[in-house]
């Protein structure tokens, strides 16, 4: 197919070319089509000189009134000449390219675009894009100009030529695997038209149609895959309804606290679940130290006192001991038997534990990937939780669900993920949020500072630390490929520390190429107060709860998600005592400062979610990558909202009408699905 052939086959593109190309990642005739453009200059609008407006670009036709002249400003050589229309002139000006001076004849008429400034007294066009005109005819005057992304020092005119010799080859082959009935529904142009007009679009309206067809196609492959990878949720399943029993009131009195508004929301959302006949499949969403686990602790004491089995999967050790430890502490009068299943369990513990819930001896078992292994049974399994589920694959939390009959399930993340990227990464799912904090937590006090702060940081850390304190010290990972001088590496820094600045503490290290027990061993020195400095990658992301630590300190913040930075400081705020959180960084760039500077004014993870999401794109967003879904090329999760919503509906009739998508209108759609996401499970699922 030519869609498959190299750029390399198109005119005038030699080795140095495609080099460039490649670099951007585009390979093929199809990369390049589907290379779209960042922004458009709209050029049908041409300006009289008396009428242009300075510090913009202006489009305009001119005569060269005089000879261009290569002349030195200070170290810079410039190329200057005048241009007139029948309203006045002005100079156009090129810097550091004297054999402009060739490129203009006295006399001649051109098409001029560029910045107008005020210098020295004179109006002039800074290195404009120019052409000339013949006859009264030019290339892009008149027209809506396409400008691409990330060039690789390739001229946009380079870009633009091979797009355009691509298309008019590429067309005839491109197949539209959207279905007639679709298109029609959604009034969506041909994806031919979308292609043509999204790099060289006529007219506004045809920009705008072009764009909608090609997010609708994006955000619909996207949405299919997922619900097919998830399509043992898709139709909701009869499943047991369970009564609130009579202890539960008793059950609420015993916990130490008392639930917010918030938790009771949530609650009520997820009782109608466990009373319907049809199995739930819940999200609940709520910030670090919302009051997740007791929310599932509520929903296990539900479903175990109706003599069904519950299922609690954490995506770390720690974690999951710290779930099982305040599971027995709030289940201790009510006779519930809980058993706690990891990678650490001995043969001949894991050997009993699997003998009693087979046999129902057991009422709750809250571990690891453990559970999911093929000899965990599970007969009367009832309700699944799944703690920072983004840590699972779709296949690992599916085939705990697969234990038991239907169960409902309850999926938990500290991540407040905007709803719109919630939609599509869990389109099949209700969603709850707790949106309150238990009374009594302070807002941790966060701080934004550049490296010649460290001294006063390390005095901050040490006085904390003397007043009965812990501290984290987050370092970004370190690719083996990068220059480590300006980041701190995690271990290089541990070995500072504990030489020259801390050398009376005790410092543990923290870093995800260590053995499990290893971590584990740290994590629970940290946790009993053993190690005063925790220095850590992100693997402390989901980590214990340790109430005491008070100072999160994260080095070259720059290098994380504003979701993530939100992540780790609520590794601090778990107790009484007032918390802060240091972000370090160096960098000048204008959106890391932006981004910086609202972590430093609010503590909401899900405004700090929208404004991540809104900075950085879907594309980097916490997500999508664990996921292993695509990169978008034009979709924008923020901005096609709308879309999204109507992707969704589509997508649900499609499957409900065609599961196996085995009807001859939608084999083009089969074959496309199976490209658009990564590894064999879609293979096997359809």
């Amino acid at each position: 197919m030519f869609l498959e052939q190299s750029i390399m086959d198109l005119k005038g593109v030699g080795e140095q070319t495609i080099k460039k190309f490649n670099k951007l990642g585009l390979f093929t005739i199809q990369d390049l089509i589907e290379y779209y453009p960042k922004e458009y200059e709209d050029r049908r609008k041409i300006t009289k000189i008396q009428e242009t407006v300075m510090d913009e670009e202006n489009n305009i036709i001119a005569t060269v009134a005089s000879r261009p002249e290569v002349m030195k400003k200070g170290y810079k050589v410039i190329v200057k000449f005048r241009i007139k229309d029948d309203t006045g002139s002005i100079y156009v000006v090129f810097y550091g390219q004297p054999y402009m001076k060739n490129n203009f004849i006295v006399g001649e008429t051109y098409n001029f675009y560029g910045k107008i400034r005020r210098q020295y007294g004179c109006i002039e066009m800074e290195s404009p894009e120019y052409e000339k005109v013949d006859n009264g005819i030019t290339q892009k005057a008149n027209k809506i100009i396409p400008i691409y992304p990330a060039t690789q020092k390739l001229s946009q005119k380079v870009i633009r030529q091979l797009i355009e010799q691509a298309l008019s080859l590429a067309l005839p082959e491109v197949e539209d695997v959207l279905p007639a009935y679709i298109k029609e529904l959604y009034k969506l142009k041909s994806k031919s038209f979308a292609l043509t007009h999204i790099h060289f679009p006529k007219d506004d309206e045809a920009f705008f149609e072009a764009r909608k067809r090609l997010v609708f196609e994006e955000l619909f492959l996207l949405q299919l895959s997922l619900f097919v990878l998830k399509s043992e949720f898709l139709s909701r399943s009869k499943g047991i309804s369970k009564k609130v029993p009579e202890s539960f009131k008793a059950f609420v009195e015993y916990l130490p606290f008392e639930f917010t508004g918030a938790q009771k929301r949530v609650m009520k959302e997820i009782v109608k679940d466990l009373k319907s006949d049809y199995a739930g499949n819940r999200l609940v969403q709520g910030d670090v130290g919302s009051g997740k686990t007791v929310i599932a602790a509520a929903s296990l004491f539900i479903v175990i006192k109706n003599n069904q089995q519950g299922a609690l999967m954490a995506p770390t050790e720690v974690l999951a001991k710290q779930h099982y430890e305040f599971l027995q502490q709030v289940f201790e009068p009510f006779n519930i038997k809980m058993a706690l299943l990891t990678g650490s369990t001995t043969a001949k513990e894991k050997r009993e534990i699997l003998a009693k819930l087979k046999s129902q001896e057991l009422d709750l078992v809250v571990g690891t990937h453990a559970l999911i292994e093929d000899n965990v049974e599970m007969p009367a399994l009832g309700l699944v939780i799944t703690d920072e589920q983004h840590r699972f694959g779709v296949r690992q939390r599916l085939k705990l669900s697969e234990k038991g009959q239907t169960p409902d399930v309850i999926v938990m993340t500290a991540t407040p993920i905007p709803r719109t990227l919630a939609l599509i990464l869990y389109g099949d799912m209700d969603i709850s949020i707790i949106d309150e904090l238990p009374p009594g937590r302070q807002p941790i006090k966060t701080n934004a500072v550049d490296s010649s702060y460290h001294a006063r940081i390390y005095q901050f850390m040490d006085k904390h630390i003397r007043e009965g304190r812990q501290c984290y010290v987050i370092c970004p990972m370190v690719e083996e490929n990068e220059k480590q001088a300006d980041l701190k590496s995690v271990t290089e820094y541990t070995a500072y520390l504990k030489e020259q600045v801390f050398p009376h503490f005790n410092i543990g290290l923290l870093h995800g190429k260590m053995k499990p027990k290893e971590k584990n061993a740290v994590m629970e020195a940290f946790a009993s107060g053993q190690v005063h400095i925790l220095v850590s990658t992100t693997v402390v992301e989901v980590g214990v709860n340790v109430p005491n630590a008070t100072v999160m300190v994260i080095e070259n913040a720059e290098r994380f998600g504003l979701a993530q930075l939100h992540q780790l400081r609520g590794r601090v705020g778990r107790g009484k005592h007032q918390s802060y959180c240091v972000l370090v960084s160096d960098s000048k760039n204008k959106v890391t400062k932006k981004r910086l500077k609202i972590m430093e004014e609010s503590t909401d993870g899900f405004v700090i979610a929208d404004t991540d999401l809104k900075l950085r794109g879907p594309g980097d967003f916490f997500g999508t990558k664990q996921h292993g879904l695509p990169e978008m090329k034009i979709a924008n999760l923020y901005t096609d909202a709308k879309v999204l919503k109507e992707v969704q509906k589509a997508a649900k009739s499609l499957l409900e009408q065609d599961k196996d998508l085995s009807l001859p209108e939608h084999q083009g759609l089969k074959v496309k699905l199976l490209q658009t996401i990564e590894g064999e499970q879609m293979h096997t699922a359809l």
